[in-house]
Formats: C-alpha cells, structure tokens, sequence
C-alpha cells in the first residue's frame, strides 16, 4: 500500500499547508512508512454496520452511496483487500456504473458512539455473484436475501481521522446495551410494586 499522505496530498495540498504551516507536522506523523490492515484496523473495520463510499462519474461529479448492513457484513479479505455483497435496490447503478469507467473509490467507515473515522482509498470491482459462488458465500450476510453482485476494493491507503466534531449517534443495538441493565432494573421494580398494589387491593 502506498502512504496515505503520498496519495492525498497533492502539489495544492501541500501548498495550503505551507500557508498554514501544517506541512511539516505531517511529513513527521507519517515518516517514511507504509502498512497494510493490521489487527486493530481489521477488527474496527469487520465491527462496522455502515460505510461511505464515494466514486466519480464519467462527467467528473463525486458520488457518496451509503452501505450498512448488519455488523460484519464488510468482510475484511485479506491485509490488502475488503469486500460486501451487493443486494437488489433502487436499480440506479451509479456506483457501478462510475466504477466501470474510474474504479477509484473513497471511503470512510464511522464509529459515531467512540468518535472514530477510518479513511481508505482503493481501487473497487462490480461483480455478478453468479460468476464467482465462493466469494459470494463469503460475502453473504445471513437473513439479508439473495446476493447479486459482488463488491471487492483493493486499498491503496488508508489513515484515521481526528474525533473532533464527530457528534456521538447510537443505533437500536448500541442504545439496547446502553440502557438494558437499567431497563431490567425499572422492569422488575414495576413487576414488585403491581405485585405489592395487587396484594394490597386483595
């Protein structure tokens, strides 16, 4: 993989960061060092239930597509490569069809509750399932319905971002854990009291 600052700071990036002085800063947080996926970066990436994909059109618009699904459905491959499957939607095909002409792809995978935001670049592939059944398998996600094509990204790079100004958002699951105990808790105290009315009303 190459380094993420090689990749995304362009001549007019750099020069910006002259201005601001912020150049340097950089050139020493990532050093002379590329890596693949290690294990944290697996883990965060496999414990996802959304990511943001951006590709660019053949008229060399941008185009930002959520996909989510239950967490691990975004397969990690292997240290270089991740996966989902791609099921019926909306048959627009905009980030299918931009891939056939730029198969550049950008992402980003949130963590809202820790405030954590993964940025990988990579290079993606649309596949009909059918042709390849084994990967289809190993992209599939129990419960979510036949599987009809098959999306692949080769990485590039990839980088964490800062946690300043991500607001913290919870889903159904994330709030269920947060609150659960306590809601056992209320839960069982109702059950005592209408026990102790009920006695008392007898």
């Amino acid at each position: 993989m190459q380094r993420y600052d090689e990749l995304m700071f362009t001549p007019a990036v750099q020069a910006l960061q002259d201005i601001e002085g912020s150049r340097e800063m950089y050139a020493r947080s990532y050093g002379p060092r590329t890596r693949a996926l290690g294990p944290d970066d697996i883990a965060f990436l496999e414990s996802r239930s959304s990511i943001y994909m951006a590709s660019v059109s053949e008229t060399g618009w941008p185009y930002i597509q959520h996909r989510g699904g239950p967490v691990g459905f975004l397969k990690v491959l292997d240290d270089h490569m991740i996966g989902f499957a791609d099921y019926r939607g909306n048959k627009q095909h905009i980030s299918e069809g931009n891939v056939a002409g730029d198969a550049r792809v950008s992402l980003f995978a949130m963590d809202y509750p820790r405030k954590a935001r993964m940025k990988l670049q990579g290079h993606a592939t649309f596949q009909n399932a059918a042709d390849d059944p084994a990967l289809a398998e190993q992209l599939a996600v129990e419960g979510q319905g036949r599987v009809e094509r098959l999306v692949t990204i080769k990485l590039d790079a990839f980088d964490w971002n800062c946690p300043q100004f991500i607001t913290p958002r919870f889903d159904a699951t994330e709030i269920a854990q947060l609150v659960g105990p306590e809601m056992k808790k209320l839960n069982a105290r109702i059950a005592e009291l209408e026990a102790e009315n009920a006695r008392l009303r007898g």
